[in-house]
């Protein structure tokens, strides 16, 4: 069984990002908005996923994803996903020995930032960078998939704290 174990944090000031080690443009699509699982189109350069998530709003989640061709993923963004892509750059950056994904969206949702970390398990420590904010894992407005009907660019003052 896949499992997915990760927290979600926004990301204060930009002090990460002379640690980022790597970083990559990503963009990614919906087939599928609604239901028990949720089925993405991802593109990471020349490489291309197609990935089936639980659809929850919890730490831990079923994740499934398989390599697929690199133009059946752009025939997919074109023609199959609904709403449109979510762009990001995702930027990797190491802090107390643990990976720390810090992706800044683009288009639509320019102007957030948040911060990822994959756990072996629900209860691990982590020690929290000092440009880490509150937790927002289980906000549903930051999952990716709602940032397709509910852009960033939409939110209230009060939304974006």
């Amino acid at each position: 069984m896949a499992l997915e174990i990760e927290r979600k944090f926004r990301v204060t000031g930009d002090a990460w990002r002379a640690a980022a080690e790597h970083v990559e443009e990503l963009i990614q699509g919906y087939l599928n908005l609604e239901g028990g699982a949720i089925t993405r189109v991802r593109i990471a350069g020349d490489r291309a996923w197609l990935n089936l998530k639980g659809a929850t709003l919890d730490i831990v989640r079923h994740e499934f994803e398989y390599p697929i061709p690199l133009t059946d993923a752009r025939e997919m963004l074109a023609h199959l996903c609904v709403g449109p892509p979510v762009e990001k750059r995702r930027h990797h950056v190491r802090h107390a020995g643990r990976l720390w994904e810090v992706d800044e969206f683009s288009g639509a949702n320019a102007g957030l930032v948040v911060a990822e970390i994959e756990l072996e398990h629900p209860d691990a420590p982590i020690e929290l960078p000092p440009w880490v904010g509150r937790e927002v894992s289980h906000e549903p407005r930051f999952l990716n998939i709602s940032l397709v009907h509910h852009p960033y660019r939409d939110w209230t003052v009060v939304e974006r704290q």
